[in-house]
């Protein structure tokens, strides 16, 4: 990554805006559920204070609240949470450009300033400029430490940088660090673990990493198109029948490249998509009313043997419906056998790193991402506007 970061720059009696990505899930009483994402921001905040900053303006987005101010969307939790991880006041603005706010950030005694939800206002996802150079004039300096939105061109990502110097935080390195070296030069052999719902979903990502990967190997969802693509009964399995020829090609493409395709080989299956279903395990081929919702023991004895000589793993895409328990076993056995490995393991953020913090082995795994639609556009090769955007390194 040929970008500036964080330690490029003079920061001292400077007013940094900081992006960062504060999009935790909250329960039904807006507490925080999950606060990596949090965590994940407090290197670089740190760094930035303890670098002489005279004030930090911190932005983010929480859900979906498509333009509307919505209650329970408000980043009030997110500014509780902060403000006991660092052990200092952090203050909660109600909007995120204003008089109030730019009175705020040349007044407040507080050194961290979080501006309220950036998605209560459309400008931000339409990449409004003169909303960006509002967000802009609060700073003198901008640090982007979003992964999780640096495939948007957003007001807050890329708007930002045609007003300010900007560079990266120490999450968004770590990110590229990892996630672009196993695209651009992967310590082989490579293996590949894909799964979740669709083929479409991973169609360009096994296109890009084709001429990478040593193998794939493949479950959850997507598996079962694959397995229909070789003419194999799947029951009533998740199945995209528009891609059926899709899959075939890539097999085609995979044999004529020397590359091993490993497909699930028993599967854990159900009469219904439902924890209390009735449940059997079964082969390759799966009877007509029942569905697959997890690979069987053969598969997860068959994946391992794959795994235990790599050197890099890229997992994408947990191999089963992970949520329910009677369907989690796949996923937890293989997240607990790389956990072992002496081996470079990436995580691709969404379900994959939802399903290793559930299974107690983010601490073994090299790198677990933080941005699961951002993680996948860079492995299918795709330039991020939100990384582009940043000044280059001279």
């Amino acid at each position: 990554m040929n970008k500036m970061t964080v330690k490029d720059v003079d920061l001292k009696d400077k007013c940094v805006l900081m992006r960062a990505d504060f999009n935790v899930p909250l329960d039904e009483n807006c507490n925080i559920r999950d606060e990596l994402r949090i965590v994940s921001a407090l290197p670089t905040l740190k760094y930035c204070i303890d670098n002489g900053a005279k004030r930090v303006v911190l932005m983010s987005h929480l859900g979906r609240p498509k333009g509307q101010v919505v209650e329970k969307m408000r980043l009030r939790p997110v500014a509780k949470r902060l403000s006991e991880l660092l052990d200092m006041q952090v203050l909660m603005l109600d909007e995120s450009i204003g008089e109030a706010v730019e009175q705020a950030v040349k007044t407040a005694d507080e050194k961290i300033i979080l501006l309220e939800n950036l998605r209560f206002y459309a400008q931000e996802t339409k990449n409004d400029q003169d909303f960006a150079k509002k967000l802009a004039s609060l700073g003198d300096i901008f640090v982007n430490d979003a992964f999780g939105t640096a495939h948007r061109a957003h007001a807050s990502t890329e708007g930002v940088t045609h007003y300010l110097p900007s560079v990266a935080g120490f999450l968004l390195e770590k990110e590229m660090a990892f996630l672009g070296n196993v695209v651009e030069n992967p310590e082989k052999p490579l293996v590949t673990i894909l799964g979740g719902a669709k083929v479409s979903d991973k169609i360009k990502m096994i296109e890009n990493m084709m001429d990478k990967v040593n193998c794939f190997l493949i479950g959850g969802g997507m598996a079962y198109t694959f397995l229909r693509a070789q003419g194999k009964p799947v029951g009533n399995s998740k199945l995209e029948e528009d891609k059926i020829d899709l899959a075939k090609g890539i097999l085609d493409k995979a044999r004529q490249k020397n590359i091993e395709i490993v497909l699930p080989v028993d599967n854990r299956v159900a009469d219904k998509f439902d924890s209390a279903a009735n449940i059997q395990d079964v082969g390759e081929e799966i009877p007509e009313g029942w569905m697959g919702l997890d690979v069987g023991p053969k598969t997860v004895n068959l994946f391992k043997d794959k795994l235990k000589t790599a050197k890099t793993i890229i997992w994408n895409g947990p191999v089963g419906v992970f949520e329910m328990q009677p369907f989690a076993k796949g996923t937890q056995d293989l997240a607990e056998y790389i956990a072992t490995l002496d081996a470079i393991s990436v995580i691709g953020g969404g379900d994959t790193a939802s399903a290793v913090r559930q299974f107690n082995v983010v601490d073994k795994m090299s790198h677990v991402s933080t941005g699961g639609g951002a993680s996948l556009e860079l492995l299918e090769g795709l330039e991020l506007p939100g990384i582009a955007a940043l000044n280059d390194k001279e």
